[in-house]
C-alpha cells in the first residue's frame, strides 16, 4: 500500500484539451489504493476514469479516447507491456500518450517501457509533484500533436474534416469492424445542382453555402466517434462506426430535412437547396464507399432531395 502526501494545489497547463473538456486521464492498476491515490492528485484539473485491468482499460480507450494513460506494469491478465503494445498498433489509439507508473525501478525496465512506445516512466513510491509535472508536460506535447494533426486533417474552407482524414479513419474502422464484426455505415451526400447555384450567384455565394451545409450536416451528429469530412467538391462523406443500416438511414434522413430547413433560395431551380444522399452499412468495410455511391445515383435518378440507400 502506496503512502502519499497530497501536494499543494498545482494546476495544469490550461487549454490542453477542446473547449468545454478538461483533459481525460485514464489511471491503470490492480491496486485500488494506488488508483484513488492518484485519483486524489488529478480529479480537480482532470477528468479521471479509472481501470483496474488491461482490458477495461482497452475498452475505455476505445470508448473515451483519453488523453493520457497512467499506467501499472504488474496486473493480472493483459500486463502494462500488452496493453501498452495494443494501444500503440492501433491507428485510432495511438495518439494516446502513456506514462508508466511502477514499483520495476531497473534500467531495463524504464528501456523496455520506452522501447514499447511509453512517454515516460515513473518509479512507485512516487512525488505527486514530480507526476504532476510530468502528466503536464506530455499534456502540452499531446495537445500540440493534437492540433498539427487537426490542421493537416481540416477542410480549409468548410472547417470539417478532409478527404484524407476520412480515407485513413475509413480504413481503421473498416479493419476494426471486421475484426469485431462490428457494423459500419457510410452516408455519401452531394448538394444539388450546385453548379448552377455557384454560376448564377458567384463563387463567394457559393463557398458560404458550402460552409452553412457543412454546418448543418456536422450538427446532425451526436457522437465524438461519428465523422464528417468534404470528400470533394460539394460531396460531403460521414462515417458512422457501430451503427446499422436503420440508424445511418435516420442520420442521412435529418440530414436532408435540416439542410433543407436551411431554406437557401436556389437560383435556377425556383425552390430551397437541396442534397441527396447515399447510404450503405456492413461489417465489411471494403465497398461500402462504392455501395454509398451507388445509392446516392440512384437518390438523384429518383429526383434528388431524398436519401437512397443499399444494404451491405
Amino acid at each position: 500500500m502506496m503512502q502519499i502526501a497530497l501536494p499543494e494545489h498545482l494546476p495544469l497547463t490550461p487549454g490542453l484539451a477542446p473547449p468545454g473538456r478538461r483533459p481525460r486521464l485514464l489511471i491503470v492498476d490492480d491496486q485500488p489504493v494506488n488508483i484513488q491515490a492518484l485519483h486524489r492528485v488529478f480529479a480537480a484539473d482532470c477528468q479521471v476514469l479509472m481501470a483496474t485491468d488491461g482490458q477495461r482499460a482497452l475498452q475505455l480507450c476505445r470508448e473515451r479516447q483519453p488523453d493520457l494513460v497512467l499506467l501499472d506494469v504488474q496486473m493480472p491478465g493483459m500486463d502494462g507491456h500488452q496493453l501498452c503494445a495494443e494501444l500503440k498498433s492501433d491507428p485510432l489509439l495511438r495518439s494516446i500518450a502513456v506514462i508508466f507508473v511502477t514499483s520495476q525501478d531497473h534500467p531495463d525496465d524504464e528501456t523496455r517501457a520506452l522501447d514499447a512506445g511509453a512517454a515516460d516512466f515513473i518509479t512507485k513510491p512516487f512525488n505527486p509533484t514530480v507526476v504532476r509535472a510530468r502528466v503536464r508536460t506530455q499534456l502540452t506535447l499531446k495537445a500540440q500533436a493534437d492540433l498539427l494533426r487537426e490542421l493537416a486533417f481540416v477542410d480549409g474552407l468548410t472547417g470539417v474534416h478532409n478527404r484524407r482524414h476520412f480515407d485513413e479513419r475509413f480504413q481503421a474502422e473498416s479493419r476494426r469492424a471486421q475484426r469485431t464484426r462490428a457494423q459500419l455505415a457510410v452516408v455519401l451526400a452531394d448538394v444539388d445542382h450546385f453548379k448552377h447555384y455557384n454560376d448564377a450567384l458567384g463563387h463567394m455565394a457559393g463557398d458560404d453555402c458550402l460552409r452553412r451545409v457543412a454546418a448543418a450536416l456536422k450538427a446532425c451528429l451526436r457522437r465524438p466517434t461519428d465523422l464528417l469530412a468534404r470528400y470533394g467538391g460539394e460531396e460531403f462523406v460521414c462515417l458512422l462506426p457501430d451503427t446499422d443500416l436503420a440508424g445511418a438511414i435516420g442520420v442521412a434522413q435529418l440530414m436532408e430535412d435540416t439542410v433543407r430547413a436551411l431554406s437557401l433560395a436556389h437560383p435556377t431551380t425556383g425552390g430551397s437547396l437541396t442534397i441527396s444522399l447515399g447510404v450503405a452499412a456492413g461489417s465489411q468495410g471494403q465497398g461500402l464507399v462504392e455501395m454509398a455511391d451507388k445509392a446516392l445515383y440512384l437518390a438523384k435518378a429518383a429526383g434528388r432531395g431524398r436519401v437512397s440507400w443499399v444494404d451491405g
